[in-house]
């Protein structure tokens, strides 16, 4: 029988657990996806940028990477303070700061002022992630964790299908500028909505926490949320492993996020909204990969995530040599995008978190987060940098017209992911810690 709470009927405590669980999906997955949109924008307008002159190839790679390297340190730095403070208060100011650093970078044409905006949007959007994970393992057993998470990881595919489409056509109507600006406006309400939504954890409620609530395996006790138990997190070899793969799983992610809308119009030739619908179609699978390795791993493989991790890892691998060595009709492409983004959001789920989160002892999951994400990001923003010395360095000029070169470029982003396939699946005896 479930525990209830000290001055709570046992069926009020049953409501509002279901009610208040509810809520924290609705706000950690549409508040999540939202300042996805704030993180993104740059993708969309590299194209314009470089045709009217505002800044060069190997200047929006610093712009990227400055985002990618604030986002990387502050991750780490949020994920441990995570730990500390409310998922509240984190996760909504996270939201809001994004939105005002994403307003001043839609009025920014010096570089070393978008550098500086972009960097600082990176570091508070990496207060958001640790936060939203925190809200899950308070609200939600470990047996259900994996189906949680997978659900939550699909609101990344929320937010770059609103960029790659919605914004990407409003971008073509107004200018560059509200590849910014549009995000910005409407992450500020947003983030007013997460924090009145959201709540931190149930026993700031009167209720019984979630292990005692949903009648979980007995916890070994533990230090709660100090530096001590963290710290651990530094010693468990298999989080490493996850979180070098991790990485180089991240720069094929982000080399398709960030140069997949010039690959598209440069090399097959489609407009900004026709490469937008094709980065959309592979978002929205996302959206459907990311809950089904939630199922896979938690009910085919008894909350193992290895066995998973091949299978989409393979699929993956498979789907980017048929986007940038397949049939080139619009068909094939939407089709190999689909299977791209399908597989490659479970593979986010796991190795982007969920399975560090696994193995590091309850009480550090922040810090869990934080030391993969710094993995992640620090190589996505390598990836920017030699992604635009590769593509710059393929560029010519044919009778005063621009023609690029990827194809050095794209066997760098394959390779990647090959190399972080192999590695996670060194991990295949790895048991997630009780």
């Amino acid at each position: 029988m479930a525990a209830t709470g000290a001055n709570i009927p046992a069926g009020d405590v049953d409501g509002l657990f279901r009610k208040h669980r509810i809520r924290v999906m609705l706000a950690i997955t549409l508040g999540y996806g939202f300042i996805y949109t704030c993180r993104l924008g740059l993708s969309i307008v590299k194209k314009p940028l470089i045709d009217e002159g505002i800044f060069t190839i190997e200047e929006l790679g610093m712009i990227g990477a400055a985002l990618f390297y604030g986002y990387a340190f502050g991750k780490f730095f949020n994920g441990f303070l995570a730990d500390h403070f409310r998922p509240r208060v984190f996760f909504s100011a996270a939201i809001f700061i994004a939105a005002v650093m994403n307003l001043f970078m839609g009025m920014s044409t010096l570089l070393w002022v978008s550098i500086v905006l972009w960097a600082l949007n990176g570091w508070f959007q990496g207060m958001a992630a640790p936060s939203a994970v925190i809200s899950i393992t308070n609200w939600f057993s470990i047996r259900e964790r994996g189906r949680r998470y997978g659900l939550w990881n699909a609101s990344h595919s929320i937010g770059e299908g609103l960029t790659f489409y919605i914004i990407a056509a409003v971008v073509s109507a107004y200018g560059w500028q509200y590849g910014f600006i549009l995000p910005g406006i409407i992450c500020i309400a947003v983030a007013a909505w997460v924090f009145s939504f959201l709540q931190d954890a149930p026993p700031t409620l009167g209720l019984p926490t979630i292990h005692e609530w949903a009648s979980d395996k007995a916890e070994v006790p533990r230090e709660k949320k100090t530096w001590k138990t963290q710290k651990v997190v530094f010693g468990i070899r298999a989080i490493w492993v996850v979180a070098i793969s991790s990485g180089l799983m991240y720069i094929t992610r982000y080399a398709i996020n960030s140069w997949g809308i010039l690959y598209l119009q440069e090399i097959r030739g489609y407009s900004l909204i026709d490469a937008g619908f094709f980065l959309a179609v592979n978002t929205v699978a996302g959206i459907f990969g990311s809950i089904a390795y939630g199922y896979v791993s938690d009910k085919l493989f008894d909350a193992s995530r290895p066995p998973a991790n091949l299978i989409f890892a393979v699929l993956e691998v498979l789907a980017l040599i048929g986007i940038f060595f397949g049939p080139t009709n619009g068909f094939m492409l939407s089709l190999a995008f689909a299977v791209y983004g399908f597989t490659l959001s479970g593979l986010m789920a796991s190795l982007g978190g969920l399975f560090a989160v696994d193995i590091a002892p309850r009480g550090a999951t922040g810090a869990a987060m934080g030391f993969v994400g710094v993995f992640s990001y620090l190589a996505a923003a390598t990836q920017e940098n030699i992604s635009a010395a590769l593509i710059s360095k393929g560029v010519s000029m044919v009778d005063g017209v621009r023609t690029y070169d990827f194809d050095i470029a794209i066997l760098f982003w394959i390779s990647s992911s090959v190399l972080s396939m192999l590695l996670a699946a060194t991990l295949w005896n790895t048991r997630i810690r009780d």
